[in-house]
């Protein structure tokens, strides 16, 4: 099956950016609720990718694991109404959702810069979300 060039993923730029992202020891102190830009990189299949030159999208740290890991849940500007999805509303500018059937874990060498922190009351509604998921 051939793909055309929009659907194409370009894996081995994402390979050499995640080469440099690892070779950088130095992670990001973090605190659940922060919404950071996170270099997801380039995924199989229906996984949230990132974009741009770093490869990131914005993500909503959901529990802290350890200095250096935690679990994140990518965001998405679409639309589209989905049972894992839940609206968070205004993020730097863009109506933004969680995606929650994305979860994943992550080092925080990943981590670029943070773009907002979350209220605790629309975070309480995310993990409950969370829950129910499992």
């Amino acid at each position: 099956m051939k793909k055309n060039k929009k659907n194409r993923k370009d894996f081995d730029r994402w390979n050499e950016s995640k080469k440099n992202i690892h070779l950088n020891k130095s992670g990001r102190f973090y605190r659940e609720r922060e919404i950071w830009w996170c270099s997801v990189g380039v995924n199989v299949g229906n996984e949230q990718d990132g974009g741009g030159k770093l490869f990131q999208r914005p993500v909503l740290v959901v529990k802290g694991l350890s200095r250096r890991t935690c679990i994140v849940i990518p965001l998405t500007t679409s639309e589209n109404k989905h049972p894992m999805r839940v609206r968070l509303g205004d993020i730097g500018g863009k109506e933004s959702s969680v995606v929650i059937s994305q979860l994943r874990v992550v080092d925080t060498q990943r981590f670029n810069e943070r773009l907002s922190i979350l209220s605790k009351s629309r975070f309480t509604s995310i993990q409950k979300a969370v829950r129910e998921l499992f």
